[in-house]
């Protein structure tokens, strides 16, 4: 391949290589062509042009293939408008005369249609360079036309249209020409030529006048008749066409129009005619009198589907704006269309005619009208209803019958009522909460309008205008009580009127159903109210025959829709419902005999309404109750169940007594009774299986039914990807509504409320808009097909096979029309059957069932009806799967092998190849993998079958299918399939769509099979690859929509498997040019390949993206509007447009990658983005999307703009396409965009730091921070935050909260001491406000409550009265609180009340807690003025105005009595909520302070989320009011006790303080014990730290510790549960929170311990041996796990200290695999956490009793010394660890604990001190693997035991050498602080009172430091530390000096005076030595002036035996006192200073 890229075609090459392969090389070439000739020089290519045309030329005659064709003639074309234009004449000469040729045959077609093509390319982009060449070329081509054949024709057209394109007006001579050859080829019997047709009249009538004036009528018709028999391609085209025609004649486009004179048409004439068609089709209007007059037949209803399409077409063409202008007219028009006679012939007709004005006006007002606009349309449609229903009521109020037309106006209005209602209610929807402006409005009066459409006479309209209120109710579930409370109150008055019960109890029950889309709910109470009136109803329904089936049904109906509201509603009111049901059936078999007998035919109507209602009510209630269905339940649904079973039998003959009319109601009782039998587990009614399959077999195979029906379920029931097959991909595109109609099966599409009103309430199914149920007849077979699903694989063997017999039997029997519907409807029962099988793992059964079946599946493979053969297809894959045998599966395969070998004719062709792709579909690879060469050599050569493209779609269908299955067993034959794929590509005319979607198909599955090895650089993996890519890039050139689409997916699998081989230049903006396809499956498609770009590669989607905007001035591009806001834009864009679910997820998803990759790098430029949609005015209609504020400075970049939009500005006139101001779902969004924006800056800090900020942006201009932009983000949330929409509400308080949250803290550095946010104060004030007006729905006000606290809890504002604005709102909200629960008028479910007054109380908590920490901190510093700011955000500025202190703390104290009250009320009842399920019979009856019973699930999720912070205010406020002590003496306000946990509080106080105290602790313990066993993995983990904070204050009050240390089980439970969460949690927060808290229960126990030992020493003072059992352990030392404390601790504290420390473990050491770690710097949170751990492990012996500690204290001092090991290691600044520092201080605490003096423990008290020590030697050997232990933690260590342990060390030889050694090494470090150090703690050592202990010391290490101190003469010190380690060995010398008795210190002196002498500088050198030296010889002089005087006689001494000292002495002496007086008194004083010990410990260990 590589050898095709070059200028020139590279003949060598081709020669060279098969013929098979030229094509796909010289395509090859013809791309790379294509590519290079844009980018060429021009020279070269001038150079070689000659050649070039010539190899072009000499292609034309190759007979190249269709793409070949088109690329051949655009690089032609390319060629000569870059290079010379000379030769371009010869050429064109050329191609004329091959299309002149008369030589028709096969062969020579393909080069005809190669010189057609270029023909048109040379026009389309030379034009009127081309001259006047013109007419004889369309001369030529015209003539040729007549005798083409169709593929001809198309392309001849296609040409045409390009001619047209390029010459525009200049052809004016030849339009009539083509006009009249073209339009009679409209009706075409090739659908692509008629799609040419239309394509080439769509280009003339953009210049030929004639076409929408004089030929208007004439075009109409035309388009009228070309739909006649049409495919969906045509009626698109054709819809296009004639919709652009009829704009064009309205509103012209053209100057030309001015000039001449023509006579325009009016809106009124344009829309007649479109009338025309809609009602009579192609006929015309004068031929078709006389059948007008006969009634003739209805209009055909492709012709009808595509006028609406036109329609649409019509009035997007012309655009918003004027829709708007003009909707009152267009409207009437539409609705018009469906009242007129002929629209609604019959009653499936008038539900077509229906969905197609709804798809009109949704397409329109839906897509092209801003939320105002929309509005305004809404205005307008409740007046066309309102005036309508005026004319029905005249007519129904007119008694005396004047009016005979009048009933015929009634039924036609209800259709015209049903198309308004259904799109006032769509479109409420859509608006959500932004259309309370049109509810609220009286003068609209909708909801007055829309109810009184509640007693129109039909019931079609009633149904419409409950399912219209229920829109209503959902988009602003404020109205949805209200509205309850009304029809529920209408009902009631107007019981006596048939219409209003129907209607009211239709809208009930819609409103019921929607509640489910209403989060938050409604009342309980109106349950209640439902069930009353429904058996109201029922009950008066026999009192009055008139009403009595409106009653029944309405009752039922509403028991049925009451069902949705879920169990916690139901519960209460099953019983009674049991009981209804019960009695609505007769009781035994006696009376159903009886009943038969009696009654006439009205009753038996009513009674089986009746029961059909019950079992619809029953049905409802197992769908949506599933938790109620106990085994008992269903025991007694069964009863009525198997009743009606029983009746269903008695029926025909009742029929036959009382009349056919009967007969719907009987089929809605077996519709009812199927579908609640499916929903039932098959068990329960296996008695009743024989009757009930006869009914089910004979229902679907049409035993009594002589009407043709058929199900609809084949198509869901075949595989989604058979859809190509089926045409069903046609439910994927936007017409979906209306292309449904001309499916084949019955009613296809006709779906309608009336058809079954109880599906008003049921869930809408995904996907569609309004609920459409089919037309009875075919919603029973549906229900039959489905239950003998679910019932086949419970049966016996023996019944499947009598039924598959008589399946056959049923088949042969028909004939005609006939047969064809009862195979369609066994087929789809054979397959339901199947797949229940297959789903419950079961068999099909023995050979005889399995021959029946292969028989009947066998019969269908070779059936005419494509649809049959499918589905036979996929009955045998299914059977294959289910029997799962390979002999049954080698028979199937070989029957169909042997069937293809055979067979000639297409359909057992087709049928049998599609078996072989099913059969491995189902089997999977390895089941069928002995068969996968036959069957791939068979369907290889069977695709390759140019005659028949039928024969070739299935086969390549089944390929794709085999190729999917197989996987990687496949891998051998993906080169023969790859290059048939690439073969058919090139050669298959394109007009075959099918053929070329299954070309997609197999390429795709061919990539996932190669897979990753498609990265490889083999020569056959490129080769495989590069034709992939050709394969690709032949689908993307295509026409079609749907193949364009399999070429992107195809190459988003190539981008997954090998990404670098995918050029993203050229597939970006064709992606981004399919992002305005008309066609939603290749929108799709688009989006999910960017969204799949975008998450590995967004800039550079982004880049490329920009390139096609920057390339927009080409001609050639579609609308496509990127902007500068780039491909972000637009598909912000599109989300305002586009209405299918997948395609919108897809869009947000693809928004996220970019924004997640790209939103931190531009900020700027994604706030921009944000900040437009979110600022987006609703204006109407104005086109205010995106404005790119320009920046003013560049100006020449302003001047580029202004040409280019100069040029670009002219022809798009904004009339053409307002775009609609963002929509409310794409601002909300963009909220979430926002808050994603800021989550994703938090990683680098300069975006939360002004200053930081602005410095970076000075030194790079293009960077940019987030803080910058801190007023746009603060006017974006509060934009959000104050909109109509609830949701955008929500979003914008939620960016509000972060914004706060991330800001809080960012100083403002030009005022210091403030932060930057607090001149935002009035903003976030107004935000809030409008959230806590009393008519905001709960959520929003909660939210509000969330972002108060956090708000008042930052910090930001210090000022008392600005905070108050925001407090007043929470103290408001508190007020609200205290109302308790019976608040008056309730809209929404109590469980929202619930939530409400929870956010208050948990907004309250927090800020308690914030201003709780603010005192705190305040307490604790020391009372300096308070001008140093608090440290809670540096809230304080310098200045007069300081708060005191407790600023935040005033705020909250007024309101803390009856908080506190409230808070204790919720804990209460959350921890009664928390109570497992088997205690529920202890929760209170009639709920707690905050929740109702009803609500309970509800509102334990709501409490979950609260909780925490409240946990901890209390805890707060327990510990500070002394358990409320204070709170006891007060009275309790009587204002609070309406509710009833506060009334509880108030007879509490009774009870004794002691008591209160108790019951508080158990409450406060028992709360955080519960949620602390086991947080939810999705708990937050504030909550887990709040409930710590909680624990820890609380037990920081004395009653607390008092509680917890008196009732030691509780303490080691907590423990117990803190340790788990340890394990479970690992942010060191955490941890370190819990050591705290396990820190308190220790010392809780320490107290308690020392109370019990001062009480008992009071009591037995005589008594000396009362003391050792006291404390754990006692007397045996033993302790229990589980019950003892100190355990517990142990096992917490040692978990975590292994946690950070695996060293510690000494299993890890002993196991093989060990290898020794160096030990690391532990971060600094671990070592704090470490330090605590250490220092409450040194502290439990202390609660234990001495044998107690004896068992204990091994563990703890190995894990101490052990800690010591590991966290000893030098630092830079020699600063001592925290861990370090604890671990002394917890071996000094053990050492000196009174143990050692406890008789009868001391040898192993002394034991357990020597074994430390020894472990302390041992641990400090210097090692060569531990070069940087840090010695002197170590010595410090072994001093501590030194000292504090003297008598048990005394004499212990061992030890006391290691311990020499030790320090005798630190003397010997060359660190002089280690040096100095070493002499501080010898120092330590020699002073110890106990000589035995000190005296070997110092005669072991004296003399190493004499020696030491000498040698310092020859080195004087250099450093300043140096200089400390000489000072610290002087002073220790001095010290031994002291220490000497009387006698010896002459020799002692001897030492230290000639020392010190010898450190002394001669008067000469002083002033030149270094500052240290210098320091040396100060201090030396200095000592020994303060020796002299001490020891005169012995100084004298010494001084005397050594001459030569005295005169250095003194002559430094004199050298000092010459010195003048003043200096010498300064510098006296300066060594003093220096003479202190510079070293102190942080801690006094000694």
């Amino acid at each position: 391949m590589e050898l095709a890229h070059s200028l020139l075609l590279n003949e060598e090459a081709l020669a060279q290589i098969t013929e098979a392969k030229r094509p796909v090389f010289i395509f090859e070439w013809l791309r790379f062509l294509d590519k290079v000739l844009v980018t060429a020089n021009r020279v070269d290519v001038k150079e070689k042009q000659k050649k070039l045309v010539e190899q072009l030329t000499g292609l034309i005659s190759s007979a190249p293939g269709p793409p070949t064709r088109k690329l051949l003639a655009k690089n032609l074309a390319t060629l000569y408008s870059i290079g010379d234009t000379f030769t371009v004449f010869q050429t064109l000469d050329k191609c004329n005369e091959i299309i002149k040729s008369k030589d028709d045959t096969p062969a020579y077609l393909p080069t005809k249609l190669a010189a057609v093509a270029c023909v048109g390319a040379f026009y389309d982009k030379m034009g009127r360079m081309l001259g006047s060449s013109f007419p004889d070329t369309i001369n030529n081509m015209l003539k040729a036309l007549k005798s083409a054949e169709s593929q001809g024709r198309g392309e001849i057209l296609l040409s045409l249209q390009k001619v047209l394109c390029g010459l525009g007006g200049a052809a004016a001579s030849c339009h009539r020409d083509i006009y009249k050859n073209a339009r009679s080829l409209l009706t075409d019997r090739s659908m692509a030529v008629r799609c040419a047709v239309a394509k080439c009249l769509l280009e003339l009538q953009n210049e030929a006048v004639f076409m929408w004036t004089t030929e208007l009528e004439n075009v109409a018709t035309l388009c009228y008749k070309a739909l006649e028999g049409s495919n969906y391609g045509v009626r698109v085209e054709v819809a296009k066409l004639l919709g652009t025609v009829m704009a064009t004649a309205l509103l012209p486009k053209h100057a030309s129009v001015m000039r001449q004179n023509v006579k325009r048409a009016t809106l009124e004439e344009v829309l007649e005619l479109m009338a025309t068609g809609f009602l009579r089709g192609g006929s015309g209007f004068l031929k078709s009198g006389g059948e007008m007059l006969k009634g003739g037949g209805s209009v055909s209803r492709e012709v009808r589907v595509g006028i609406t399409q036109a329609y649409v077409v019509f009035v997007t063409t012309l655009g918003g704006q004027w829709l708007e202008r003009n909707f009152a007219t267009f409207l009437s028009h539409v609705l018009d269309l469906v009242s007129h006679p002929r629209a609604t012939q019959t009653h499936v007709e008038a539900v077509y005619s229906r969905r197609c004005v709804s798809f009109m006006l949704r397409a329109t007002l839906g897509g092209l009208l801003g939320e105002k606009a929309q509005i305004a349309a809404g205005k307008e449609i409740c007046q066309a209803i309102s005036k309508q229903m005026r004319a029905v009521e005249a007519v129904v109020n007119d008694i005396s019958g004047e009016n005979k037309a009048g009933a015929a106006d009634v039924s036609a209005s209800q259709h015209v009522m049903v198309c308004a209602l259904k799109e006032l209610g769509s479109l409420v929807q859509s608006l959500s909460a932004t259309a309370s402006p049109l509810i609220q409005e009286p003068s609209i009066g909708l909801l007055e309008t829309v109810t009184s459409v509640l007693l129109h006479p039909s019931m079609a309209a009633r149904l419409a205008a409950a399912w219209c209120l229920r829109c209503v109710a959902v988009a602003l579930p404020y109205q949805l009580t209200p509205l309850l409370d009304r029809c529920a109150e209408r009902i009631n008055s107007l019981k006596s009127s048939p219409e209003a019960v129907s209607g009211y109890s239709f809208a009930m029950a819609a409103l019921l159903g929607g509640v489910h889309q209403c989060p938050l709910g409604i009342p309980h109470s109106k349950g209640k109210l439902v069930v009353s009136i429904a058996e109201d109803l029922l009950r008066t329904a026999a009192q009055n025959s008139r009403l009595s089936l409106q009653r029944t049904q309405a009752g039922w109906l509403l028991l049925g829709a009451l069902m949705t509201l879920g169990p916690s509603l139901v519960r209460y009111h099953l019983p009674k419902m049991l009981l209804l049901w019960r009695n609505v059936f007769p009781r035994s078999q006696k009376e159903l005999e009886a009943e038969k007998a009696r009654g006439d035919a009205f009753t038996w109507q009513v009674t089986l309404e009746g029961r059909a209602g019950a079992l619809c009510a029953m049905r409802s209630f197992v769908a949506h109750c599933p938790e109620l269905l106990t085994e008992d339940v269903i025991r007694r649904l069964m009863t009525p169940i198997e009743c009606a079973m029983t009746m269903m039998s008695h029926v025909p003959a009742i029929i036959k007594v009382h009349g056919a009319h009967l007969k719907a109601s009987a089929a809605m009782v077996r519709l009812r009774l199927y579908d609640i039998l499916a929903l039932l587990p098959p068990k329960t009614y296996e008695g009743s299986f024989n009757a009930l399959l006869r009914e089910l077999v004979a229902e679907f195979t049409l035993t009594d039914n002589s009407a043709n029906t058929t199900t609809s379920l084949l198509r869901s029931l075949c595989h989604y990807d058979d859809s190509v097959l089926m045409g069903s991909w046609l439910q994927e595109t936007d017409h979906k509504c209306i292309e449904d109609q001309l499916q084949p099966n019955s009613a296809s599409g006709s779906g309608a409320l009336e058809h079954d009103p109880s599906s008003i309430y049921l869930r809408v199914p995904v996907g569609e808009a309004i609920p459409g149920p089919l037309p009875l007849g075919v919603s029973v077979i549906d229900a039959s097909v489905a239950l003998f699903g679910v019932v086949f694989p419970h049966v016996s063997f023996k019944h499947r096979l009598q039924m598959l017999d008589h399946f056959a039997e049923c088949i042969k029997q028909a004939k005609g029309v006939r047969q064809q519907a009862v195979q369609l409807n066994i087929f789809t029962a054979v397959l339901s059957a199947l797949k229940g099988l297959a789903e419950n793992k079961s068999t099909l059964g023995p050979e005889e069932v399995r021959k029946s079946a292969l028989a009947l599946v066998m019969g269908a493979l070779d059936n005419p009806n494509p649809i049959l053969r499918c589905a036979a297809g996929e009955a045998l894959g299914r059977m294959a799967q289910v029997v799962g045998e390979a002999t049954f599966i080698a028979r199937m395969a070989q029957t169909s092998f042997d069937k293809l070998k055979s067979a000639r004719d297409v359909v057992s062709r087709t049928g049998h190849s599609l078996a072989l792709g099913c059969l491995h579909r189902y089997v999977g690879g390895i089941g069928s993998g002995q068969h996968l060469k036959t069957s791939v050599s068979i369907l290889l050569a069977l695709a390759q079958d140019g005659s028949s493209h039928e024969v070739q779609t299935w086969a390549l269908h089944s390929l794709a299918l085999i190729v999917d299955s197989s996987g990687p067993m496949y891998r051998g034959y993906v080169e023969p399939t790859l290059s048939l794929v690439l073969t058919l590509l090139l050669t298959v005319p394109p007009s075959h769509i099918e053929v070329h979607q299954c070309l997609g198909r197999c390429l795709g599955a061919l990539i996932t099979t190669v897979g990753p090895e498609l990265q490889g650089n083999g020569a056959t993996i490129s080769t495989i690859r590069s034709s992939c890519l050709v394969g690709c890039a032949i689908m993307q050139d295509h026409s079609d929509s749907l193949v364009q689409a399999a070429a992107i997916s195809c190459l988003q699998q190539l981008h997954m498997f090998a990404p670098r081989h995918v050029n993203l230049s050229s597939l970006v903006p064709c992606l981004c040019v399919h992002l305005c396809s008309p066609h939603l499956l290749l929108r799709r498609a688009a989006v999910a390949c960017l969204r799949q770009l975008a998450q590995r590669e967004a800039a550079e989607v982004c880049e490329y993206a920009m390139s096609l905007a920057k390339r927009g001035g080409d001609n050639n591009t579609i609308h496509l509007n990127i902007t500068e806001t780039g491909l972000e834009g637009v598909l912000f864009g599109m989300l305002d447009r586009e209405t299918d679910r997948k395609l919108c997820s897809d869009i947000h998803d693809t928004l996220g990658h970019m924004l997640s990759s790209l939103a931190v790098e531009k900020l700027s430029h994604w706030l921009k983005l944000c900040k437009d949609v979110l600022a987006a005015t609703t204006d109407v209609g104005a086109p205010v999307v995106f404005e790119v504020e320009k920046d003013e400075e560049d100006s020449e970049k302003k001047d580029e703009m202004d040409d280019d939009s100069m040029f670009t500005g002219l022809g798009e006139d904004d009339k053409s396409k307002p775009s609609v101001a963002p929509r409310w779902v794409t601002r909300v969004f963009a909220a979430d965009c926002l808050c994603r924006i800021i989550l994703l800056c938090e990683n680098d800090k300069a975006h939360f730091d002004l200053a930081a900020a602005r410095s970076a942006q000075a030194k790079n201009p293009k960077g940019d921070q987030l803080v910058l932009h801190l007023s746009d983000l603060i006017r974006m949330a509060f934009m959000a935050a104050t909109d109509h929409s609830n949701q955008l509400r929500m979003a914008g308080l939620q960016a509000l909260e972060d914004i706060i949250k991330k800001f809080a803290s960012v100083p403002e550095p030009e005022f210091p001491g403030h932060v930057i946010l607090e001149q935002y104060q009035a903003n976030v004030g107004a935000a809030l406000r409008p959230a806590f007006s009393p008519d905001t729905p709960s959520d929003i006000t909660a939210k509000a409550c969330q972002v108060c606290s956090t708000w008042i809890g930052s910090g930001v504002v210090s000022d008392l009265n600005d905070l108050r604005r925001v407090h007043n709102l929470l103290v408001s909200s508190l007020d609200k609180v205290q109302a308790g629960k019976g608040s008056s008028s309730q809209l929404y479910s109590e469980s929202a009340t619930t939530m409400e007054k929870l956010a208050v109380l948990k907004a309250w908590a927090e800020v308690y807690v914030v201003a709780m920490n603010i005192k705190k901190d305040a307490e604790s510093k020391p009372a300096k003025p308070v001008q140093s700011g608090e440290d809670d955000d540096d809230e304080d500025d310098m200045g007069a105005d300081v708060l005191p202190p407790d600023s935040l703390i005033t705020l909250v104290q007024p309101e803390l009595p009856s908080l506190s009250r409230l808070w204790l009320a919720m804990l209460r009842d959350y921890a009664l909520l928390t109570l497992p399920a088997e205690f529920s019979s202890q929760l209170p009856p009639d709920g707690g302070a905050f929740y109702t019973p009803e609500t309970i699930d509800t509102a334990r999720l709501h409490y979950r989320s609260s909780w925490a912070p409240v946990l901890h205010a209390v805890a707060l406020w327990l510990s500070s009011t002394e358990f409320g002590a204070a709170e006891e003496k007060e009275d309790v306000p009587s204002a609070l006790s309406k509710a009833p946990a506060i009334s509880q509080a108030a007879s509490s106080t009774t009870k004794s303080f002691e008591e209160s105290v108790k019951d508080r602790m158990h409450l406060m313990l028992g709360v955080s014990i519960e949620f602390l066993c086991f947080p939810r993995p999705e708990e937050p983990i504030h909550n887990v730290m709040s409930c710590l904070h909680a624990l820890f204050t609380l037990l920081a009050s004395p009653c607390a510790k008092i509680h917890i240390a008196e009732d030691q089980l509780l303490a080691v439970e907590l423990l117990n549960v803190l340790h788990r969460l340890l394990l479970t949690r690992d942010p060191p927060a955490v941890q370190l929170q819990v050591t705290a808290v396990v820190q308190e229960t220790i010392r809780a126990a320490q107290d308690h311990l020392q109370r019990q030992k001062a009480g008992k020493g009071k009591e037995e003072e005589g008594e000396k041996d009362s003391q050792p059992s006291l404390g754990e352990g006692a007397d045996t030392g033993e302790l229990v796990p589980g019950k003892s404390l100190v355990f517990a601790a142990m096992e917490l504290l040692v978990f975590i200290l292994v946690r950070h420390l695996p060293q510690l473990n000494a299993r890890v050491k002993e196991s093989p695999s060990h290898v020794p770690l160096r030990p690391q710097r532990l971060p600094e949170e671990s070592a704090r956490l470490v330090a605590n751990t250490v220092s409450i492990l040194a502290e439990l012996p202390s609660l234990c009793s001495p044998a107690g500690s004896m068992t204990i204290l091994p563990t703890v001092l190995f894990l101490i010394t052990g800690v010591l090991r590991e966290t000893a290691l030098k630092t830079a600044d020699n600063s001592v660890p925290v861990t370090v520092t604890a671990a002394l201080q917890g071996i000094k605490t053990i050492i000196t604990s009174p143990l050692a003096l406890v008789e009868g423990m001391q040898t192993q008290w002394s034991g357990l001190v020597r074994s430390g020590l020894a472990s302390v030697l041992e641990n400090s050997q210097p090692e060569e693997s531990r070069p940087d232990m840090d010695e002197v933690s170590m010595l410090t260590a072994i001093t501590l035991f030194l000292l504090s342990a003297s008598n048990e060390l005394v004499g212990v030889i061992v030890l006391q050498k290691g311990c020499m050694d030790r320090f005798r090494n630190a003397l010997n470090s060359s660190d002089p602080w280690v040096q100095a150090r070493c002499y501080q703690l010898l120092l330590s050592v020699f002073q110890h009172s106990s000589r035995a202990l000190s005296t070997p010391y110092i005669h072991a290490l004296a003399p190493l430091m004499v020696e030491k101190l000498k040698a310092v003469e020859r080195s004087r010190p250099g450093t300043a530390a140096e200089l400390q380690a000489v000072q610290e060995g002087i002073r220790v010398l001095e010290n031994l000096v002291g220490m000497g008795e009387e006698q010896n210190r002459v020799q002692l002196l001897a030492l230290l005076v000639p020392t010190l002498i010898s450190y002394l500088l001669d008067e000469n050198a002083i002033s030149s030595a270094p500052q240290v030296s210098r320091g040396l010889h100060e201090f030396a002089l200095q000592n020994l002036m303060r020796i002299g005087p001490l020891y005169p006689a012995a100084f004298k001494t010494v001084i005397g035996a050594a001459p030569e000292l005295k005169i250095r002495l003194e002559s430094a002496i004199l050298a000092n006192q010459a010195s003048s007086r003043a200096k010498a008194a300064a510098r006296l004083a300066q060594p003093q200073v220096q003479a202190a010990p510079t070293i102190k410990l942080k801690t006094n260990f000694f």
